[in-house]
């Protein structure tokens, strides 16, 4: 007679490992929109921060919350900031929102807004330096989380608003001479791996032109500035789930791009997994052996319980 056993709950389909779990993460807020205005600065990226914690343990739950980009404007108003995105501990901080004409300033945040453009006769420190960035980091973290904007420029400089900052560089104020000039291109993003492919995230909207060229959005989901001359060249809107600023306005009457919601992704073995709580939006990858990858696109004051 033959005998045998089994054992369960250890393998494939057995269950969840004790103990804590390791957990790698991307926490991208959400990004700002453009200024609306003549020349209307870029929305700055929202905040991109990584890391790995060691020893999360399970059956706790922890904060998670997804930034919203921020909302597009039209009238002659500063751009709208994103939202913060949250893992726990981690808060990635939104975007700032770009700067409308008459020197209304930038708006400070994970990377800053761009600078709008002004007029030569307006007094000093405006005149010939440009309008005021905003600026990036803010709350400071290191390793930082974005970079500053671009300064706006008058008319000795033949107008021109600026790109918002990114993750990875600071947005550019505009170039060349009238009429052939180009408003300041957004910074750039960041890549990252850990969804299992190479995505930029977190690049800063190009800044409003004239009557010449809008700014180009940073690689990382920026959106284009719109052009000038007549109402109706919008921004261009930042890319949804990559923290991407909203470009700026063209002219008075046109409408600024809304900055692109924020991520969060979080990587454990696959010994384990995750459970969230109601709200939150979703998706899991096994794409990458050994791991489960979720990958967070909405989510309000909610949780995530690792089991």
């Amino acid at each position: 007679m033959a005998f045998g056993y089994q054992v369960l709950g250890f393998g494939s389909g057995g269950a969840a490992a004790a103990g804590p779990v390791t957990v790698e993460y991307l926490v991208v807020a959400g990004g700002a929109s453009g200024g609306a205005t003549e020349w209307g600065g870029a929305g700055g990226a929202g905040g991109y921060r990584t890391g790995t914690d060691v020893d999360k343990a399970i059956d706790t739950a922890f904060t998670l919350t997804v930034g919203a980009g921020g909302a597009a404007v039209n009238t002659n108003a500063t751009g709208v900031s994103g939202g913060n995105s949250i893992f726990d501990a981690c808060t990635s901080a939104g975007g700032g929102g770009g700067g409308s004409y008459a020197h209304v300033a930038a708006l400070d945040g994970g990377s800053g807004g761009g600078g709008s453009g002004g007029s030569s006769h307006d007094p000093p420190p405006f005149a010939q330096t440009g309008m005021n960035r905003g600026d990036g980091n803010v709350p400071s973290t290191s390793p930082s989380q974005g970079f500053e904007g671009g300064w706006g420029t008058d008319s000795t400089y033949g107008y021109g608003a600026a790109g918002g900052g990114g993750a990875s560089q600071a947005g550019a104020r505009a170039s060349g001479t009238t009429p052939n000039r180009t408003a300041g291109k957004g910074g750039d993003g960041t890549a990252n791996t850990i969804s299992g492919a190479s995505v930029t995230y977190a690049g800063g909207g190009g800044g409003g032109g004239h009557a010449d060229i809008g700014g180009t959005g940073g690689a990382g989901g920026g959106g284009a500035g719109g052009i000038g001359s007549a109402p109706g060249n919008d921004g261009t809107a930042g890319t949804a789930n990559t923290g991407g600023g909203g470009g700026g306005t063209g002219n008075s009457g046109s409408t600024s791009g809304a900055g692109g919601s924020g991520v969060v992704i979080l990587k454990i073995p696959d010994t384990h997994t995750a459970t969230f709580s109601g709200g939150v939006t979703s998706s899991l990858s096994t794409a990458t052996p050994g791991y489960n990858i979720y990958t967070v696109t909405a989510a309000g004051s909610d949780t995530v319980t690792f089991n």
